[in-house]
């Protein structure tokens, strides 16, 4: 009987997550947070239902079945690459969103990473006042010369360094600074680019918080380009994330169908205990080439870099 109970227990609780997944109902703590484990749920879901298959709980198998099928096709997009866009004409650009977790001890370790993979733009998340004064010292400045950087004590502070002039441009009312430059690349349509660090969403207070800043980031598509690189800390798993792929954004790592690889925390623990919050967010008009996942050196996090595809300034010759 008491095993009865707990087979149709955790069968309401499956039932009950994938209905709050469809219907996009994650609006709270402890929701937002949970909801981050939505893949792994899927997975367990799968287990669950083929060990009830084997033990020949057919309905209990079903409906396990059921919702791991369902919450599998929200999560597929994140697999499946886009194709059509990999070889999409246009303009080049590289942009690597590191959390670099305020470690001071890591410049030259950046600048080795920066020499492998040659971003245009990096997106710096968690970059105190020390952090500025060491990668100086590193000479981050030597590859990446032009900067936008808000640095702040702790981990609120964000910063972008490009090897393309950038201009600053204003921010969003955010609790955390947000660096936000304008850049022109030669050739492309103009863009703005935003360093992204979200408020984590682990308590009632700080998932309101949470929910404000993403609202507060600006919308793209209405003129001028846009791109979001940070650490939101929210996955395509939450509402909230979604509403704001809707304002006219891509999420880069879905488009090249890489969006499961996770990027925070790089710390193995059993059950797995790992999800994708750090993200390259890019306009609709933006093709994505590529994506991967890059080590961070000294961060608990992992760095997105994408390989961008902007259109083209037909008003500045660029066609």
């Amino acid at each position: 009987m008491l095993l009865r109970g707990l087979r149709w227990g955790l069968a309401g609780a499956l039932v009950a997550w994938t209905l709050i997944r469809l219907l996009g109902l994650d609006r709270g703590w402890p929701l937002v947070p949970l909801f981050a484990f939505t893949p792994w749920v899927a997975a367990f879901a799968l287990a669950v239902a083929i060990v009830a298959a084997v033990l020949r709980w057919r309905v209990f198998a079903l409906v396990a079945g059921g919702c791991a099928i369902v919450l599998a096709v929200a999560i597929a997009p994140r697999v499946i690459p886009n194709r059509a866009l990999e070889d999409a004409p246009g303009v080049r650009l590289r942009v690597l969103s590191a959390n670099v977790a305020g470690e001071t001890a890591t410049g030259d370790d950046l600048r080795a990473l920066i020499r492998r993979y040659r971003p245009d733009v990096l997106s710096v998340l968690e970059l105190p006042p020390e952090v500025v004064r060491a990668y100086d010292a590193a000479g981050i400045g030597e590859l990446l010369p032009h900067q936008v950087l808000e640095p702040r004590p702790g981990f609120t502070g964000t910063g972008l360094y490009s090897r393309i002039p950038l201009r600053a441009a204003p921010k969003p009312d955010t609790l955390f600074s947000i660096a936000s430059a304008s850049v022109a690349p030669e050739g492309a349509a103009p863009l703005e680019l935003y360093a992204v660090h979200a408020r984590a969403p682990t308590s009632p207070d700080r998932t309101a918080q949470w929910r404000s800043d993403l609202r507060a980031l600006p919308p793209s598509g209405n003129g001028g380009l846009r791109i979001l690189a940070g650490d939101f800390n929210a996955t395509l798993d939450h509402h909230e994330f979604r509403r704001l792929l809707a304002r006219g954004y891509r999420d880069a790592a879905e488009q090249a169908g890489n969006g499961v690889q996770m990027t925070w925390s790089v710390k193995r623990s059993f059950p797995p205990a790992t999800v994708a919050i750090d993200h390259v967010l890019a306009d609709r008009r933006v093709h994505v080439a590529s994506t991967r996942i890059v080590t961070i050196p000294g961060s608990d996090h992992r760095g997105v870099l994408a390989e961008l595809v902007l259109p083209r300034d037909t008003d500045r010759g660029g066609g």
